[in-house]
């Protein structure tokens, strides 16, 4: 293969090739250069043009934020709307709507189902955005996106008002511990003047059922297809610079644990051609750089690899900290090692546990839970971090727990995760969400034995049981 340098055929060989030409290597007159455009002719004559990656700057505060609220209500289409009106300013790549939401059954349903991550700057921050799915069939991916934020915006269409997810995703970001919520009142082009204001009276009477100040939270209207199509600017453009200014403003910098050991849930894996394999998450604490050696723990699994290479919104990352969303190359790593829900960690520092004590607020039917109260030996899927696995709950000290109850409950889980104490869960029936727990003491790994019996029916638990009992 031949190199066009700068318009001049030139003598360069191939050093090494990366699965983008950007980041290729070459030697040029015996010495390795890092040239910043190039194109590459083949046999075909096809020419190739690329530009060097860029390094990430981390010249602000980075914050993750994201958009939450009922299906249709508009959330793509606000993430969107940022992006372009940002980009304006130069502080943003404007998005289409297509680009965020990629997927080909996202297309072909005009619904989110997948987390989707874009990047955008305002003149205080630097924000990961975390597009979240609306429709009740994805709220496990609602859960992984919102574990994953600092605050939210909370998006609610003024011709409908408060609907199911709205209530849902409010109560999931509240257990999740997504405390700073700013509200956007969407598609003020298709509502009155008052119908607006009846919406922002019923969200902010929600909120405060919620354990949020909904007297305070900042609220603002505006259409965010109109901010897109470049229409009426008051309720356009205006009413989105005006959303980032009370974002910047109410949702506090956090305070990152750059001390602690490195980990990263992993949300997505990839396989590159030509590279490896590619792991995506946001880092929950720690720092980490390339060439760190790492480990994988989850789904009674835990082996090491090297990190050889570390990226942000496709920028190169010389040292990742908590709380950036990142994607890492690993070495000697096949596609079907990882799976969503394993951990990549500093080697040793964690282990997966499969039986914990917890406390667990059990939520009432008002609050989206459970009508009837339920006993010990019953079947929950847990949802932590990026993964859910299913357990089986025991109540220590009591028959039975009720809807709106306080209690401590014993966790049996079906495989082995990485479960540390003082992390949260969440507690899930069917479509149900039944309660949101904090993990308060690691107990003994389960025997192979003792897992068996998880999946057991109440008859043949009755009488093992009674088998038990007689000897």
């Amino acid at each position: 293969m031949a190199f066009l340098f700068y318009g001049k055929l030139s003598n360069i060989s191939l050093l090494k090739t990366f699965s983008y030409l950007s980041n290729t290597e070459l030697i040029l007159n015996g010495k390795r250069s890092g040239i910043l455009q190039f194109a590459a002719l083949t046999n075909t004559g096809k020419r190739f043009y690329a530009t060097e990656k860029k390094v990430y700057q981390r010249t602000k505060p980075h914050c993750n934020v994201g958009t939450i609220g009922h299906v249709d209500h508009g959330k793509t289409t606000l993430t969107a709307a940022i992006t372009k009106v940002l980009s304006d300013q130069k502080l943003a790549e404007a998005k289409k709507y297509s680009d965020i939401d990629n997927a080909p059954e996202e297309k072909a349903r005009g619904i989110t189902i997948n987390v989707a991550h874009v990047e955008y700057q305002t003149s205080a921050r630097h924000y990961g955005h975390t597009d979240c799915p609306g429709h009740a069939d994805y709220i496990k991916n609602m859960i992984t996106g919102a574990a994953q934020m600092d605050g939210a915006i909370l998006v609610v269409a003024a011709t409908d008002g408060v609907m199911p997810q709205t209530r849902e995703h409010l109560l999931l970001a509240k257990q999740i511990g997504v405390n700073h919520i700013v509200v956007f009142i969407n598609k003020v082009d298709a509502a009155d003047a008052e119908m607006v204001e009846l919406v922002e009276m019923e969200i902010r009477e929600l909120m405060s059922e919620m354990g949020f100040d909904g007297d305070n939270v900042p609220v603002i209207s505006g259409s965010a297809l109109y901010a897109l199509d470049g229409k009426e600017p008051e309720v356009g453009s205006k009413a989105i610079l005006k959303l980032l200014d009370e974002v910047d403003k109410y949702i506090p910098t956090p305070t990152r644990e750059l001390d602690k050991p490195f980990l990263l849930p992993v949300e997505h894996v990839y396989s590159i051609p030509g590279r490896g394999t590619v792991v995506t998450g946001r880092l929950e604490r720690g720092v980490v750089k390339k060439g760190a050696d790492c480990e994988f723990v989850g789904y009674s699994k835990t082996f090491k690899s090297t990190i050889s290479g570390i990226e942000m919104f496709h920028q190169i990352l010389e040292e990742a900290q908590a709380g950036d969303q990142l994607g890492a190359l690993v070495r000697g790593v096949k596609r079907d090692d990882v799976r969503r829900g394993m951990v990549m960690c500093k080697p040793g520092s964690v282990k997966s546990n499969d039986h914990v004590e917890a406390q667990v607020y059990i939520l009432n039917k008002e609050e989206g839970g459970r009508s009837k109260p339920f006993t010990s030996f019953i079947q929950l899927q847990m949802f932590c971090r990026t993964w859910d696995c299913s357990c089986q709950v025991f109540i220590p000290d009591k028959e039975m727990v009720m809807p709106g109850e306080d209690s401590k409950l014993i966790l049996k889980m079906i495989r082995p995760m990485v479960l540390e104490q003082g992390q949260r869960f969440t507690l899930r029936d069917g479509s149900l969400t039944l309660g949101t727990g904090v993990v308060t003491n690691v107990l003994p790994q389960l025997s192979e034995q003792e897992r068996q019996t998880i999946t057991e029916g109440k008859k043949a638990r009755e009488k093992r049981m009674a088998t038990q009992n007689t000897k």
